[in-house]
């Protein structure tokens, strides 16, 4: 077959999950950091190209939303094509290997912290150095496109964040599984790029995509502290994106197609 079939994916899963597990805490840590940089890319062109276009975007909301949806999924590409460790991918990714007793509780617990934490140095570094520095988003109408995400991500209410990382997760998990089934490159892309375009759309929150967009819009100026980009926004962006990846991706395929069919 070209692809594998839904009831295969699951078993693909949960070794990738095992061989995540085992990683070395220093392949771990290298791997995340390249993950957060990838990621920080795909979101530096989204910005680069969705608002790059203010006189048309004035007419047409949608059109700014939906250039930089296009744009981001080169971010996930490059994480799963090139090979690194992404935390949102990850929450889904050791889930069946977990619910199957082959990986420990804190073994999941200790992979996310990791790839969570180097994830945010590999945004970060990008972000500071490759963007800010540069000067590529430090004019208009770039500039105030960014101070203006920054203010939004981080003044909407706790649970609207989090209900929205729950959205974003499950869609990017969604585009890894997807990923998951093809054989060929192009298959991978084509699989990962419409999921993680509506979530871009759709004006979800992805804790990872948030570690560049809030802190380059505080670089570039904007009026926010960093402990409001940690309490309001990263922390339920994050739980949120643990229960629409842990959950309703990698959770919801074991159930289906490994508990429910050793049960018949």
């Amino acid at each position: 077959m070209s692809i594998y079939t839904p009831k295969e994916l699951p078993v693909i899963a949960e070794k990738t999950g095992i061989d995540k597990a085992n990683y070395s805490w220093k392949k771990t840590l290298t791997l995340g950091m390249l993950a957060g940089a990838y990621i920080a890319m795909g979101a530096t062109l989204a910005v680069f190209v969705g608002y790059g276009f203010p006189g048309i975007s004035e007419q047409n909301p949608v059109l700014p939303k939906l250039l930089s949806g296009l744009m981001f999924p080169v971010g996930l590409m490059l994480v799963i094509i090139a090979g690194a460790e992404l935390f949102t991918g990850n929450n889904a990714m050791l889930i069946p290997g977990f619910m199957n007793g082959k990986i420990k509780w804190h073994t999941v617990l200790k992979n996310w912290a990791l790839v969570f934490g180097s994830n945010f140095i590999g945004t970060i570094f990008f972000a500071y150095l490759l963007v800010h520095i540069t000067g590529i988003l430090s004019h208009a109408p770039w500039q105030e496109s960014i101070i203006h995400t920054a203010v939004l991500k981080t003044t909407q209410p706790w649970h609207v964040i989090f209900l929205k990382g729950i959205g974003a997760n499950w869609l990017v998990c969604l585009a890894v599984w997807l990923g998951l089934t093809a054989h060929t490159t192009t298959g991978k892309i084509a699989g990962i790029w419409w999921p993680v375009m509506a979530f871009v759309v759709l004006g979800y929150e992805h804790s990872i995509a948030n570690m560049f967009y809030v802190p380059m819009g505080i670089f570039e100026g904007a009026p926010v502290t960093w402990s409001a980009f940690f309490f309001n926004n990263l922390i339920p962006s994050a739980l949120g994106n643990i229960v629409g990846g842990a959950v309703f991706v990698g959770g919801m395929y074991w159930y289906t197609y490994i508990k429910l069919e050793k049960k018949d």
